[in-house]
């Protein structure tokens, strides 16, 4: 890494990344303990910055913990754009550091639209999105300062492999993402237990009515095997064409592990009648997911782009 982009750069963006997933995880808490207006005004709470004894009463210590998580994370971004500014030669890092700024931001805003506006659907699945979009960019970020990025890594060694392991990767990611929102939709709907059995719907492969409710429901338990189908792919693509490339094989088997956690927990969610704590952790899982495949995917397109830098040809 060229003086110009300290280690420490690196290091600060991964650690920024996993307070992001704690504070995408403490949202999931609120949710889960349905606490979203235990602190009815917004931006202060109860007219306070910091409201006296708020740890002491459960939903309350859910809700301003949540806002205390998030005001620490967008301090952190901010830092961490200034720090970029200062020592990044490359302009797209920069800005792309000032986009991860406006992102907390506005999804700040969000949450207290959400809370102003009395928890409206719409509203409180855009902030659950945006969440997503926000740790997207954080990784990213602690990606692309990375010391094995900026050294020009050596490609695959198969002109191939990497335009392939990449379009398996991207289109994982993509497909995470849209899961991640049509969790949301349902979680926001009031229908994580519009099917009350796991792993049949109400006894059957297929349920015997659609409403909305069951709908989404549904569509979220296929779409869990879609992901599935697609991490599989993946990583058996990286298995046969990139394994001695171990900063694509890491990650792919951590979110292969991560995948089947993230099952159990879905079943253990309805099985349980939404349990607190693995509604919560469910949540959190799911970003991590999301932020595994996509530090895939961007390995995966700097090793195709290092193989065209070598050989334009």
């Amino acid at each position: 890494m060229s003086a110009a982009t300290p280690e420490w750069l690196h290091r600060f963006a991964a650690v920024l990344v996993c307070l992001v997933v704690l504070l995408i995880t403490a949202g999931g808490l609120v949710k889960s303990k349905e606490a979203g207006l235990a602190v009815p005004d917004w931006p202060l709470s109860y007219g306070s910055l910091n409201p006296p004894r708020w740890w002491q009463i459960e939903n309350v210590r859910a809700e301003h913990g949540h806002r205390l998580i998030a005001g620490a994370v967008a301090l952190l971004t901010v830092a961490l754009a200034l720090a970029i500014g200062r020592r990044e030669p490359r302009s797209w890092v920069r800005q792309l550091s000032w986009a991860a700024v406006a992102t907390v931001f506005l999804q700040a805003l969000l949450g207290g639209l959400t809370v102003l506006f009395f928890l409206p659907t719409p509203i409180s699945v855009s902030h659950a999105g945006l969440a997503q979009i926000f740790l997207c960019l954080v990784v990213t970020l602690a990606a692309v300062t990375s010391r094995w990025w900026r050294e020009n890594p050596s490609p695959l060694a198969s002109a191939a492999s990497a335009p392939r392991v990449f379009r398996a990767a991207a289109l994982t990611t993509a497909v995470v993402y849209t899961q991640i929102l049509v969790g949301a939709v349902m979680r926001h709907t009031g229908a994580g237990l519009a099917i009350p059995d796991f792993p049949l719907a109400f006894g059957r492969l297929i349920p015997p009515r659609f409403d909305f409710p069951v709908a989404i429901h549904y569509t979220h338990r296929m779409g869990a095997l879609v992901v599935t189908a697609l991490v599989a792919w993946t990583v058996i693509r990286i298995w046969r064409e990139a394994r001695a490339e171990g900063r694509l094989l890491r990650p792919a088997m951590a979110m292969a592990a991560l995948v089947l956690i993230q099952i159990v927990l879905g079943a253990t969610v309805v099985l349980s009648a939404k349990a607190v704590l693995p509604n919560t952790v469910h949540v959190g899982t799911g970003a991590m997911v999301l932020a595994t495949s996509l530090l895939v995917t961007l390995r995966a397109w700097r090793l195709r782009e290092s193989k065209l830098e070598k050989d334009p040809t």
